[in-house]
């Protein structure tokens, strides 16, 4: 079978080789010439584990293949998947102007058969524009060519996107016919050959069931947040707790760990895109906006306990911040509570000292020289007044305290993900802050 992916960003990168490693002939389109340039020549656009060698392991295999013209390929394929970016506008919903220049381009070129797939996260009613943006250019050509739109949303967690694509606990695929049912079908079968995990819908639900997981997940995250800030102020120690609700088989382990917020590219677009279609429809959404108002207050929490262990007297102090990226092994720094420490620190008159083991570079594309960067995660604690700990790399799990002792100025640790031990700090000398 042979498919075309437009949009080579993480999504559509991702999902373009994991199909191509299944043997399947995979065409990703961008028109981003540049970006097409690199991939051709083996360079990597985004950073996520293994993706570069099985990129490369495809593309010499004849298996996947790059360009940025859609109407030169899309005569020998039966499937087109949209994988484009839907940016959020100034008001939340989502920016869907990208999708429907893919429903244009197909409507324009197709003279066969052919399904057009979003797996772009879109709010519900969106393939119905598509659709009709593309029997608009059909009617436009004086022409009757079948064809099919279908829903099939994406369920890939940064640096673990590999791994979920290859073997996925459900495939969600929303289809109006039986043959783009099948066709659709036939291209996952491979993935999920131990066991059917396969979810047939409509495709209003499908849309709806990508941004309710998301926005589920989020809702954990912040209620765990409000805790752990209840926690500090009644005594409870929030690890505790977690435990103890996470033992209820009804509520699970999972995404109940509290930190300094919630970042990257899903979560709080795909909130704001469902409150935003809710408002669209006369309804409001009062628990997501408030997942939403504590995700925001929560960024700026490291900071706060920072400016109460000094007094707010913050003008001049060097702090060491390890960690950049939303969540390890990625360098994605949209929406990521680093971005919001830094702005706090530094208009506050503090030195901030960052290291981070991958988005460094994306780090200075956004900040500049705002901050130092530093080589090494013990570099930058050099002469720090206090140290926060941002993102949980493996590498800063286990840090050299009397390493620690002997650099840095000041004795103070904010642990913006509860993964040290306050006994452990306090043997070494240090103030050891946690969240709840």
């Amino acid at each position: 079978m042979n498919i075309a992916i437009v949009g080579t960003g993480y999504v559509g990168l991702v999902s373009g080789t994991c199909f191509a490693e299944m043997g399947i002939d995979v065409t990703c389109v961008d028109v981003d010439e540049k970006k097409i340039q690199s991939l051709l020549e083996g360079r990597i656009p985004i950073y996520e584990p293994g993706l570069d060698k099985m990129v490369k392991k495809n593309v010499d295999a004849g298996r996947l293949h790059f360009t940025t013209s859609l109407p030169d390929i899309i005569d020998n394929v039966e499937v087109v998947f949209s994988a484009v970016g839907t940016p959020p506008d100034e008001d939340g919903s989502a920016d869907l102007q990208y999708v429907l220049a893919v429903a244009k381009t197909f409507g324009e070129h197709i003279k066969k058969y052919t399904i057009l797939v979003t797996k772009s996260t879109v709010p519900v009613g969106t393939a119905a524009k598509v659709k009709k943006a593309v029997q608009a250019e059909l009617d436009r050509r004086g022409v009757d060519i079948p064809f099919d739109v279908a829903s099939n949303p994406e369920f890939l967690k940064e640096g673990a996107a590999i791994k979920d694509f290859m073997s996925p606990d459900r495939v969600v695929i929303g289809t109006e016919t039986e043959q783009a049912k099948k066709t659709i079908g036939r291209l996952y079968k491979p993935f999920l050959l131990r066991s059917d995990r396969m979810i047939f819908t409509d495709i209003p639900s499908a849309e709806m069931i990508k941004y309710a997981a998301n926005s589920m997940l989020a809702t954990r995250i912040s209620f765990m947040n409000d805790i752990a800030n209840l926690c500090e102020l009644v005594g409870a120690d929030v690890n505790m707790v977690r435990r103890g609700i996470g033992s209820d088989t009804r509520i699970g382990k999972k995404f109940l760990y509290p930190g300094c917020g919630y970042g990257g590219s899903c979560f709080p677009k795909d909130v704001k895109a469902l409150i935003k279609t809710a408002e669209q429809n006369g309804y409001p959404m009062e628990v997501l906006r408030a997942v939403e108002t504590v995700n925001e207050r929560q960024k700026s929490i490291l900071f706060d306990k920072l400016s109460r262990h000094f007094d707010g007297n913050l003008q001049g102090l060097t702090v060491a911040m390890w960690g950049l990226a939303f969540k390890p092994e990625t360098d994605d720094m949209r929406e990521a509570p680093a971005l919001v420490l830094i702005d706090l620190l530094t208009r506050a008159g503090v030195n901030v000292k960052v290291y981070d083991p991958v988005a460094m570079h994306e780090c200075r594309r956004r900040v500049g020289d705002k901050v130092t960067y530093c080589k090494d995660m013990y570099e930058a604690a050099v002469d720090a007044d206090a140290l926060m700990l941002v993102t949980e790399w493996n590498e800063f799990r286990v840090p050299s305290y009397a390493a620690l002792e002997r650099i840095m100025r000041g004795k103070v640790i904010l642990d913006g993900r509860n993964i040290y031990d306050r006994e452990e700090a306090a043997d070494h000398g240090f103030t050891y802050y946690k969240i709840g």
